[in-house]
């Protein structure tokens, strides 16, 4: 087992505790990501220490704005290489995850980690946001849609707000400022049941590497005519005219 000292540090400036198992799921984990990181583009980061930091202890850092409750029903909207998803579950196993991806073979990656760490309560879906909302078991029945795409707040919350239930959260991962991207997004979270309650920004552990959670709270249901279709999220982002 590899020298893990900087993990568990990191861990408990987060204020978790991880037993052995756990420890261990996550060794396997990183062995997985750089196997298949040889034949297929999942992260540009893979040195491990690094991996720890930017990957595993970044997607950790939710605990920093949301309280995990046991059976929380979680959504990682384009989870890619299973940030901040797969983290999660491994420090939660209480936790019911559904991984979403819009590359396939991204979903084969992922069930070979779900396989391989014997996670229960977890499944990866190949799918788009835009489609997979329309449809009602997963239209508003998440307590919380996570996300660490790259994209503006204004376009991801069009496509994971309609998944939260009321009362839920969406917590998009964001770097560094983003004041001028959440005035943006006023619009759009006022037009899709959304409520912006805090954002949150700090330093990831050992890095000068800067992180802010913005959580939006669902406070109303989404309009049926939300997300659009055909990429306008992305390409027309609900932003109110001046």
């Amino acid at each position: 087992m590899r020298d893990n000292s900087a993990f568990i540090q990191g861990l408990r400036s987060l204020g978790m505790d991880l037993n052995k198992h756990q420890l261990e799921q996550f060794e396997t984990y990183y062995d997985l990501l750089i196997e298949w990181n040889s034949f297929m583009n999942l992260t540009a980061i893979t040195e491990y220490e690094e991996v720890i930091q930017k990957h595993f202890l970044d997607s950790l850092s939710l605990i920093k704005s949301y309280q995990i409750k046991s059976g929380d029903t979680l959504l990682d909207m384009g989870t890619g290489a299973g940030f901040p998803g797969i983290p999660l579950k491994i420090a939660y196993p209480e936790l019911n995850v559904l991984l979403m991806d819009s590359l396939n073979k991204r979903i084969n990656f992922l069930n070979e980690v779900i396989n391989r760490l014997d996670l229960k309560n977890i499944s990866a879906m190949h799918g788009r946001a835009e489609e997979q909302a329309r449809k009602i078991d997963f239209r508003e029945k998440f307590d919380l849609v996570v996300s660490r795409a790259v994209a503006r707040t204004a376009s991801l919350a069009e496509l994971c707000l309609p998944y939260v239930k009321k009362g839920g959260y969406f917590i998009p991962y964001k770097s560094g400022k983003v004041n001028e991207e959440l005035e943006e997004a006023e619009y759009a979270l006022e037009c899709l049941g959304g409520k912006l309650e805090e954002k949150m920004t700090f330093t990831l552990p050992d890095t000068d590497m800067e992180r802010t959670l913005i959580c939006i709270k669902k406070v109303k249901e989404t309009p049926k005519s939300y997300p659009r279709g055909g990429g306008k999220p992305l390409k027309m982002p609900l932003i109110r005219k001046k």
